[in-house]
């Protein structure tokens, strides 16, 4: 390595631990005040999206101007927090408008590095109708705002990219995010392999299996379908692949497992902490009432995979293949102690973003010690430098997200966009509730086809969630619901990341890895409904036994569907399963 790339990397190992330690800072600080922490947050993911990835030119220049003013309007926001208090989200002069056009423009051009084109240009399209919507004619119009009003409630106020959203991402997520990137610099991810070979590969179709379990324990932490994919992919794919596994069933198996480590507990990626903000319910009461569903989840997936392997005769790993089971124990807890920790913590009554504050402190402990349980401080040091600067561009990337995200709740709020949708799809639902549950669906996937799930969540539940509430659906349920259906464009074509990586690292077609990935993750679709019809299986606190019970039913309900769909039997025979299978599911 160069001296120049040397020095280089050392920027940004001193950026992320600076990112790292003022998130941690703000849970010991006290309270700061928002529109200090969350532009500081902002300023802080500037580089990393602006200037982390090199480029030449005249790109350069913009990405050095991007970076400048953005940062600049940052810290101007947080020197005159006092003041912009008192104006109460109106812009006082041209300089101040100025502040509000530079911070809109650079939320949206950090959204599109980030992330592409789609997000970007449904706010663009939000901050469009909110300055122009008062021309348009009819109950979707608005009466108007003026300018000064508008830009100010979205950039000096935290009616905008300072909102509620920006606040979970500031306290909260980027906790988790760096969390995760601590066990992922270390023996982690090794654990999480072990424990699941040692588990399912002695079984049929054992690869697949682990990489079933390896998913689900890593996409808990990950958050992302896509990353979920290249990291645990890299292991089980070349895996299944050399045992004889046709290549687009391998690539289904680790793109619908990848998907699910988002609705698995304890993590569930960034969701929970979002619906803790969103509802006000407890994340321990979030968690407990996830579990069940994502259960079911994995278990049709499981048995998806099990058909399969009786299809094809998939063989379980070979003996040289299972590590043993001292390595198992010892590489379990490098995972197993910092998640005990944050849950014990949890348990006692902390907060949780204090609880992974403490369970950070535990991973990065472990660091310092391998494999071989030998401790090694400088492997240890050089995992830290690699956990800060993967800390620092994860956090840059959710943030771009949910900051992007919070201009269109933003105008939501600012026009009364969200009460007019919930009334739309109340009318066309005719005040039934399974009409408006198809329409929130609908929009849930078309949504998620274009933006990133948390934020396909946040803004199909802004708008559809009051409605489904107001048809008597419990708040939990109707959240979940949504989230659920978020994820669908994880494996729905046309727009499916995850199958699209899955199937790049095999060499298969897509459109093939799509639609086994859809037979696979037929739970993603059918277990929302088994959520509206089995309220109980929501409620596993408060009625256990009622909870299990509806858990058996549609444990089984899927288990006929999957063979119905999977399956090589006769027609009759899978027509049959599937009438049960929908039968059971669908009746209260």
């Amino acid at each position: 390595m160069t001296p120049f790339l040397k020095s280089t990397r050392s920027i940004w190992i001193g950026l992320g631990a600076l990112s790292v330690v003022f998130h941690l800072w703000l849970i010991f600080s006290g309270l700061v005040p928002n529109l200090v922490s969350r532009p500081l947050h902002m300023a802080l993911v500037i580089p990393w999206v602006f200037l982390f990835k090199p480029s030449v030119g005249l790109w350069r220049i913009f990405d050095w101007g991007f970076t400048l003013a953005g940062i600049a309007a940052c810290f101007w926001i947080i020197a005159n927090h006092n003041l912009l208090l008192d104006q109460y989200g109106y812009l006082a002069n041209d300089f101040q408008m100025v502040i509000a056009v530079i911070l809109l423009v650079t939320v949206l051009e950090m959204a599109r590095r980030s992330i592409g084109w789609p997000l970007p240009l449904l706010a663009f399209a939000a901050l469009l109708y909110g300055l122009f919507g008062n021309y348009i004619p009819g109950e979707f119009g608005h009466p108007g705002t003026p300018l000064a009003s508008f830009l100010g409630t979205m950039t000096i106020a935290e009616g905008g990219i300072w909102g509620t959203l920006t606040g979970v991402s500031v306290s909260i997520v980027a906790i988790f995010v760096i969390f995760g990137a601590m066990l992922n610099a270390g023996e982690a991810g090794a654990g999480f392999m072990n424990v699941a070979a040692s588990a399912a590969g002695r079984l049929r179709g054992g690869a697949a299996k682990v990489s079933v379990l390896s998913s689900a324990l890593f996409g808990s932490i990950s958050g992302s379908a896509s990353a979920n994919v290249a990291s645990t992919g890299i292991v089980t794919l070349p895996t299944m692949v050399s045992l004889g596994y046709p290549k687009r069933i391998a690539a289904a198996v680790e793109a619908v497992a990848s998907s699910g480590g988002q609705i698995m507990p304890p993590l569930m990626g960034a969701g929970a902490f979002v619906m803790v903000e969103l509802t006000g319910i407890p994340y321990a009461d979030i968690i407990v009432a996830a579990a069940l569903p994502a259960l079911l989840y994995f278990f049709a997936v499981w048995i998806g995979v099990d058909i399969y392997a009786l299809r094809f005769g998939l063989r379980p790993l070979n003996n040289d293949a299972r590590p043993a089971v001292r390595t198992v124990l010892i590489t379990a807890s490098f995972f197993l102690i910092p998640f005990s920790v944050l849950l014990i913590v949890m348990y006692i009554g902390f907060t949780p973003q204090y609880a992974a504050a403490v369970a950070i402190l535990a991973a990065t402990l472990l660091l310092f010690i391998n494999g071989s349980m030998a401790i090694s401080l400088g492997s240890g040091m050089t995992r830290i430098c690699d956990a800060a600067i993967m800390a620092g561009g994860q956090i840059a990337m959710i943030a771009s997200i949910i900051l992007c995200a919070s201009i269109i709740i933003g105008v939501l709020g600012i026009t009364g966009l969200g009460i007019k949708v919930t009334s739309l799809i109340l009318s066309f639902s005719g005040g039934m509730i399974w009409p408006a549950l198809l329409l929130t669906a609908l929009a849930c996937l078309f949504l998620g086809m274009e933006v990133p799930t948390t934020a396909a969540y946040v803004i199909c539940v802004s708008v559809a969630g009051p409605a489904l509430i107001d048809l008597g659906m419990a708040p939990l349920t109707v959240h979940l619901f949504v989230f659920w259906y978020a994820l669908l464009s994880t494996i729905t074509p046309p727009v499916c990341g995850g199958v699209f990586i899955a199937a790049g690292m095999v060499g298969e077609n897509w459109l093939r890895v799509a639609l086994t990935s859809m037979s696979l993750g037929i739970g993603l679709y059918l277990i929302p409904l088994g959520m509206v019809v089995h309220p109980e299986l929501l409620t596993i606190g408060v009625t256990p036994l009622l909870s299990l019970l509806a858990f058996c039913k549609i444990a089984f309900a899927l288990g006929l569907i999957s063979y119905a769909v999977i399956s090589a039997g006769k027609s009759l025979h899978r027509l049959i399963s599937i009438i049960l299978g929908m039968a059971l599911l669908l009746a209260s």
